[in-house]
């Protein structure tokens, strides 16, 4: 692959993914073929949260007392808010805001909607779009102004053990989630000064892009009390008393494609597990002066067993020579391509091309086995994704013994290091300035060795790294 950031600017671009030529800086539009990854990836993660979590739709516009109500939570995004003043040509009494994300919009209801303990636990969830003021550099999909893929869950609970537990599970259905779209991940508890404004503490994924540097995919918040208190959300105990509930919240974003696409690509152009591909087979005919009327019947029956099936099918009937079509088509990412000619027609055979592997086989043509056959190297295709992508992201994990070796890792290397840690914030903040990479955070209690900067005992395994 070319430099990563050249080669997935141009894929973004070639594969009809999203357009950047929106007339706002960080802000783009989805094109057709990516909107059907967008969609299909988000269908994933639906159908996990719809088991139990009831997905809601609030208002794009916070009022401006509402959001400066928790002052710490507001303190992280006030560089960031969208503010609108007018409506039409009339000033507004109370400035309201465009969502930088949804804690200050939701909670003011949550606090009409909680009333006893029979009402609790809570789980709402909804995808919609949020705006932050991005004053760095902007990336597609990675760093926008507007986030279109904003999928946040908000829970309530009646105690803390509650929001523990539900921050346990919010990991699992992200793991799964990532686990479906081959994505490798670690997770981390944030250091307390990299925390979500207001949370008592935060859970993060990280992957890692081809250019050795991580990318923040999602993240899991315990608000314990901080915005019950707030927004004054209680519930009537079995005792009559009343109580503070206690929260959690967790999203992802665009990033989620974006490491679809970096992590699984190559030199030819995408590589698309079959969860999320627009298409995942299509059926290029291959044509000369004979029979080419019998190639194509055969190849629009075949279309249509495959499209009963429910397998997302494309026949390929353009006036084109085949090599531009393959071309285009390994570009798009397509998990599998069946070439079917004149030839193999009289055989009861089919050319299968898969693209993970990017090799070609002749295998026999039989219609009762067929559909399954499909599905077979459409899950092995896969497994294969994840295992290759897994590996790859294991191998760039490195251990650090001092603050030297990680700065060598990092400069020279790339990927993620990992490390002994006292835990102290002040120790924290030297390595990071040292090593100049930001600590993601702690990814295990360890009580091996010493910590890498100060020489205490160490009380994490710690993981640090270039960031987006």
């Amino acid at each position: 692959m070319t430099e990563f950031s050249e080669w997935f600017h141009n894929i973004l671009e070639e594969a009809e993914i999203i357009d950047t030529r929106y007339p706002i800086k960080g802000m783009h539009v989805w094109q057709p073929q990516g909107f059907k990854i967008r969609k299909y990836a988000l269908s994933m993660l639906k159908e996990i949260l719809d088991e139990d979590h009831e997905e809601v739709l609030f208002p794009l516009l916070i009022p401006e007392d509402e959001l400066a109500k928790e002052a710490i939570h507001v303190k992280g995004f006030e560089e960031e808010v969208y503010w609108i003043t007018h409506g039409g040509l009339t000033p507004l009494n109370k400035k309201l805001a465009l969502r930088p994300t949804s804690e200050t919009a939701m909670y003011p209801m949550f606090a009409l909607w909680v009333r006893s303990h029979s009402d609790l636990p809570m789980k709402f969830y909804q995808v919609v779009n949020t705006f932050r003021y991005e004053t760095k550099h902007t990336r597609p999909l990675i760093r926008v102004r507007e986030i279109t893929t904003f999928k946040e869950a908000h829970t309530v609970h009646a105690d803390a053990e509650g929001a523990q537990k539900q921050v346990e599970r919010a990991i699992e259905i992200y793991s799964s989630f990532f686990d479906q779209l081959g994505i490798p991940y670690v997770v981390t508890r944030r250091p307390e000064w990299d925390k979500f404004p207001g949370a008592d503490y935060t859970m993060a994924f990280d992957t890692l892009l081809p250019d050795g540097k991580t990318l923040q995919i999602g993240t899991v918040h315990n608000l314990g009390q901080t915005f019950a208190r707030t927004f004054d959300i209680t519930y009537e105990t079995a005792e009559g008393e009343h109580e503070y509930v206690y929260q959690t919240c967790y999203g992802l974003s665009d990033r989620v494609i974006a490491s679809i696409i970096g992590i699984h690509g190559d030199s030819a152009g995408l590589k698309l597990p079959p969860g999320v591909a627009p298409y995942q087979v299509v059926i290029v005919p291959v044509l000369f002066k004979k029979g080419a009327q019998e190639v194509m019947d055969f190849c629009n029956q075949l279309k249509d067993r495959i499209k009963k099936s429910g397998i997302r099918v494309h026949l390929d009937d353009r006036d084109l020579r085949a090599g531009k079509k393959y071309y285009e088509w390994e570009m798009r990412g397509v998990p599998i391509r069946l070439e079917i000619g004149p030839r193999d027609i009289a055989n009861k055979k089919m050319v299968i091309v898969r693209r993970d592997i990017m090799e070609k086989e002749i295998v026999d043509y039989n219609e009762e086995t067929l559909i399954t056959d499909l599905n077979n190297v459409l899950e092995d295709i896969k497994e294969n994704l994840r295992a290759e992508a897994r590996e790859d992201f294991q191998n760039n994990i490195r251990p650090a013994g001092t603050v030297e070796e990680a700065r060598d890792i990092v400069t020279n290397q790339k990927g993620i290091v990992s490390f002994s840690w006292c835990g102290d914030e002040e120790c924290g903040k030297e390595i990071e300035e040292y090593v100049n990479v930001d600590i993601l955070g702690v990814k295990e209690e360890s009580t091996e060795g010493k910590c890498i900067k100060c020489g205490k005992e160490s009380r994490y395994l710690a993981l640090l790294a270039k960031t987006y």
